[in-house]
C-alpha cells in the first residue's frame, strides 16, 4: 500500500465497518473528494512516506469490534480536528466533514472510553493515596475481571456447541 492510500484505506474502513456506507458509488464520490484533499495538503511530497502509517498500523491491534469503535472513533476525531483548520468554503471539505460527524454521532461513548483510558495511564501509582484506593477496589476489579472472563467463557462454548463443522 504507497503512502496515497493510506488516508482512503482508513477513512474506507471506518465508513464500511460501521456500516455507513454500502454503496460503492458514495466510496467512489468519496474518493474524489480524498484526492482533492490530498491535492490540498501536497500529501504525493515525498516526507510522506517518513516513519510509515499513523493511522493504519494501530488499526492491526485492535481486534473485537468495541475495541475497533474506540480507537476509530479516535481516528475519526483527529480527522475533524484536522478539516476544521482548513478551507471550509470548498465543497470537498464540508462533503468529508459532514460524512465524519455523521460517523462520530453514531460513537457516543467511544471517546469516553478513550478518556478513560488515558486517565488511567496517568495514574500515579507511587503515591500512596492512589494505593490506598487501588487496594480498597481490588476486589471489585477482581469480580469484574472473572465474571467477563466466565462470560466469554460461555459464550465460545457456546458458539461451539452450535458449530457442526
Amino acid at each position: 500500500m504507497t503512502c496515497q492510500t493510506y488516508s482512503w484505506f482508513v477513512l474506507t474502513v471506518i465508513m464500511i465497518y460501521f456500516g455507513r456506507f454500502g454503496n460503492s458509488l458514495i466510496l467512489a464520490e468519496l474518493q474524489n473528494d480524498i484526492d482533492q484533499l490530498k491535492a490540498d495538503f501536497n500529501s504525493s511530497h515525498s516526507d510522506v512516506a517518513d516513519g510509515g502509517p499513523i493511522f493504519t498500523e494501530k488499526l492491526i491491534n485492535w481486534t473485537e469490534r468495541n475495541e475497533k469503535r474506540i480507537i476509530l472513533s479516535q481516528i475519526v476525531s483527529m480527522y475533524l480536528e484536522m478539516l476544521e483548520t482548513t478551507d471550509k468554503s470548498k465543497a470537498h471539505i464540508r462533503h468529508l466533514s459532514e460524512e465524519l460527524y455523521t460517523l462520530k454521532n453514531s460513537l457516543p461513548d467511544g471517546l469516553k472510553k478513550m478518556k478513560d483510558l488515558m486517565d488511567l495511564a496517568k495514574l500515579q501509582m507511587g503515591d500512596l493515596k492512589i494505593q490506598r484506593k487501588a487496594v480498597n477496589e481490588l476486589f471489585s476489579v477482581l469480580q469484574k475481571l472473572v465474571e467477563t472472563s466466565t462470560s466469554l467463557k460461555r459464550k465460545r462454548s457456546q458458539s461451539q456447541r452450535r458449530c457442526k463443522c
